[in-house]
């Protein structure tokens, strides 16, 4: 297997525990890719833990909901061997590996008033994990990022964020803030970050436990130089040292795309994306150059080649620069619009990061603004600058973060038209006052009632920008990976240029053309065709077939 990622790992545990002897490469000097810095969330519909609740939902609801989300074309047969193996495979993990996912009722998939659409439960999410089970393994985890994090390395899981906003006002939160912190505290003894893990740094971390429990032998900081091709066939790989491992049923591509791949992005993006990625840096297209090299292709017919999302860019305290995701942390809150150049508002902020970013192309909003007011910033958060800072000098006088005692005076620092943006938020601000959204309906669907504040009525998402000072980020458009994939099978091999399977070479992960045709239908898309055909892969390599 190359690379160690969500797929990776699945189909080596899956080829271990099918009793194959199994190798993971990995270039980086730690695992789980991208999924260990990401929110964890695995697509799969009608699963049994969904309707065990009483969430109702059928594989032909999902299907329909698919047909009228994702663009016609091609990997139509990917979807259905998706939608009849997920299931499957998420039996499968639970009872041979680490991996416990548990559903999620109320999270929307992305278009909530598409026929076929659900509210909640087809998300999962991985169960926590406590990283103390890895020992002496927790230090090979890539961490998450800092930003979505507390207290030097603290975790916190979704059910807590409440309880965090609620500290001083509710004695029952305040009592379970302090449990938190107390064994976050704990931990702190021990190792240099928090050991509860929940979101993709769990899902990454059970994945790390089930290939270490299944004898898969994993090796960090080594990078792959070429496939072994014999007779057509895949037998093993050349490493950057030059050494050769056999490989006796086969290689799995799982490097995670080509975000991180200058010359694949300018080829394969449009312009005025940029470097801006979200996505693990080690994620540069060396699974795609190897398949390539074998004789694979590389499917040009997505409508997207990424998955979108908005990012601001900054500079951590370290030095190093990043980039924050605005995925759902403040974009849909109450008191926060995202303006153009022009000063102008151009879509329902509320909307998936993905419809997003495809707003900002339409609407040529490139860059883009989100601005707030004080009462949203103390509350919510701004990217990088979590909520309930006591002070944002340092986010200031790196110019990240503009702020201004007026509206107009905000309009002047970003450069727009300052009259332009203050009839913007007066427009706005009438609106929001009576709870509505005329211009673009933010919080009116059920997906736009998630990303909100259920403690704010009458609407979750709007709210006046009415307290100075007030405040704005840049956004730029980025991506938290790539879905021009190599062309693959049912069975995740990957095809050549006549459409026939390569003989020992596979895909999955972003290193496999996306499923969606580039369509992002709801949260957990990426993570649930990963973790189905990694399963896929792994069952086909034991097989021999």
């Amino acid at each position: 297997m190359i690379g160690a990622g969500a797929g990776g790992m699945t189909a080596a545990s899956v080829a271990a525990a099918e009793g194959l002897s199994t190798l993971i490469l990995e270039k980086a000097a730690r695992v789980g890719g991208t999924t260990a810095v990401s929110g964890g969330m695995v697509w799969i519909p009608a699963n049994p833990k969904m309707l065990a609740a009483g969430l109702a939902d059928t594989i032909d609801d999902a299907r329909r909901y698919l047909a009228h989300v994702v663009p016609p074309g091609f990997h139509h047969e990917l979807r259905e061997a998706f939608l009849a193996r997920a299931n499957e495979a998420l039996a499968y993990l639970e009872a041979r590996t680490a991996v416990v996912l548990k559903p999620v009722p109320f999270y929307p998939d992305y278009y909530p008033d598409a026929p076929g659409a659900t509210p909640g439960g087809r998300v999962m999410e991985p169960v926590a994990f406590d990283a103390r089970e890895l020992e002496p393994h927790f230090g090979l985890l890539r961490p998450p990022l800092p930003e979505f994090t507390m207290l030097g390395g603290m975790m916190v899981d979704r059910a807590d964020i409440p309880h965090f906003r609620r500290v001083l006002r509710s004695a029952a939160s305040a009592l379970r803030v302090a449990r938190v912190v107390a064994r976050h505290a704990r931990d702190r003894l021990s190792f240099d970050r928090g050991a509860h893990l929940v979101l993709g740094n769990a899902l990454a971390a059970r994945l790390l436990k089930s290939v270490l429990a299944l004898g898969v032998e994993l090796r960090t900081s080594t990078r792959v130089a070429a496939l072994v091709l014999d007779g057509g066939c895949v037998a093993g790989v050349t490493l950057a040292d030059g050494s050769l491992i056999p490989a006796r049923r086969g290689v799995v591509l799982a490097a995670g795309g080509f975000s991180g791949d200058p010359g694949f992005r300018a080829r394969y993006l449009p312009p005025g994306t940029g470097p801006s990625s979200a996505a693990c840096p080690d994620d540069s297209g060396d699974g795609l150059r190897l398949g390539l090299a074998a004789g694979g292709r590389i499917v040009e017919e997505n409508t997207h080649n990424a998955y979108w999302t908005p990012v601001s860019r900054f500079t951590r305290g370290d030095g190093t620069p990043a980039v924050f995701p605005h995925t759902v942390t403040d974009r849909g809150k109450p008191g926060v619009i995202a303006v153009d150049g022009s000063g102008r508002r151009f879509t329902n902020e509320a909307v998936s990061y993905h419809e997003f970013v495809k707003a900002m192309f339409r609407a040529r909003a490139i860059p883009a603004f989100l601005v707030c007011d004080r009462t949203a910033m103390w509350k919510y958060g701004l990217g990088a600058i979590k909520p309930f800072a006591l002070s944002h000098g340092a986010h200031a006088a790196s110019g990240y973060l503009r702020r201004a005692a007026s509206i107009r005076a905000l309009g002047e620092t970003l450069g727009i038209d300052p009259a332009a943006l203050e009839a913007t938020v007066l427009r706005y601000n009438e609106d929001a006052r009576a709870g509505v959204d005329r211009e673009f309906a933010k919080g009116a669907d059920a997906y736009g009632k998630y990303v909100g504040d259920p403690e704010h009525a009458p609407n979750p998402c709007v709210a006046p920008l009415a307290r100075s000072p007030f405040y704005a980020v840049v956004l730029h458009p980025g991506d938290l990976g790539t879905t021009a994939g190599l062309r693959t099978n049912a069975n995740a091999q990957v095809l050549d240029g006549a459409g026939e399977p390569i003989a020992g070479l596979y895909a999955c992960g972003n290193d496999m053309s996306s499923i969606m045709n580039g369509a992002y239908p709801g949260p957990g898309t990426t993570l649930g065709p990963a973790l189905t055909f990694g399963y896929i892969a792994g069952r086909h390599l034991a097989s021999g077939a």
